[in-house]
């Protein structure tokens, strides 16, 4: 019986630690009136303008707000309380494990107003976390030069990364192979759409990874990749490896039709 209990209580710690790690972003923000004091109780809405996904939430006692597990994309976020003008953020873009910092003042008036900010003027400096490395966005990750269009050769481009010293490929960081922060190559923690996509055997990732006669055997396309972000110094949420996490997230569908091509060009010798 005390085995089974046990077991029991293993697994739930496991299932709990796996729903920790998260590949979407989050709102947040505190509502004031113009006097500075919180507003309690307002509505917030954020709306993804290429989907047309909402979630809500409403203020606390303490005015502020979160709305998290939003999947990558630009939102458009509206507070509205009664005997305020209702406030409307254009152009909010959330980012992979990202949070944004959406703080909204309301002033009196009728809710039927709706009074418009630019996304483009929030502050830019990331303020609610103390996480290091850095990120690729879609155009990035299509418009540089990678060689063999292999998003792993792109893990040594943030900062505090480099190739693994003991060079297990053919470049710096092939196959994922890479250092962070001084750890060892094999202690980074893989993520495709927050799912575990490491190598049980090399602890590398187990997509673009060199089979048997070094050929991949499977390949994640770059023009499949919505965002990659490489984080040091994580939240607990992650866990696992004492290395980086590679967060990587692709692309999902819109309302609107969209696609893409490339061509490759040989160079004769």
């Amino acid at each position: 019986m005390k085995l089974r209990v046990g077991l029991l209580s293993f697994w739930l710690v496991i299932s709990t630690a796996a729903l920790g790690q998260t590949f979407r972003g989050t709102i947040l923000g505190t509502v004031t009136d113009s006097q500075g004091a919180v507003v309690t109780g307002a509505k917030v809405t954020a709306r993804n303008v290429n989907t047309g996904l909402e979630r809500s939430a409403t203020t606390t006692t303490d005015g502020s707000y979160a709305i998290p597990e939003l999947p990558i994309g630009t939102y458009t976020v509206t507070v509205s309380e009664s005997g305020f003008q209702t406030s409307e953020t254009s152009n909010v873009a959330v980012g992979v494990a990202g949070e944004k910092r959406v703080d909204v003042g309301l002033r009196a008036g009728q809710i039927a107003t709706t009074v418009q900010v630019s996304g483009e003027t929030l502050p830019q400096v990331e303020t609610t976390t103390n996480t290091l490395g850095g990120g690729f966005e879609n155009k990035q990750i299509v418009d540089l030069p990678i060689n063999g269009r292999d998003f792993t050769k792109m893990l040594i481009m943030v900062p505090g990364a480099a190739g693994e010293p003991n060079g297990g490929g053919d470049s710096p960081g092939s196959y994922g192979l890479f250092s962070a922060n001084g750890s060892r190559g094999r202690a980074n923690n893989f993520l495709l759409d927050g799912t575990d996509m490491n190598d049980g055997y090399r602890n590398l990732p187990a997509i673009n990874q060199g089979g048997v006669f070094g050929t991949p055997g499977t390949v994640l396309p770059l023009d499949s990749v919505a965002e990659l972000k490489v984080l040091s110094n994580f939240e607990a949420e992650y866990g696992r490896n004492s290395g980086a996490v590679v967060d990587i997230v692709t692309k999902s569908g819109t309302n609107a039709f969209h696609g893409t091509a490339y061509e490759d060009f040989l160079m004769p010798h």
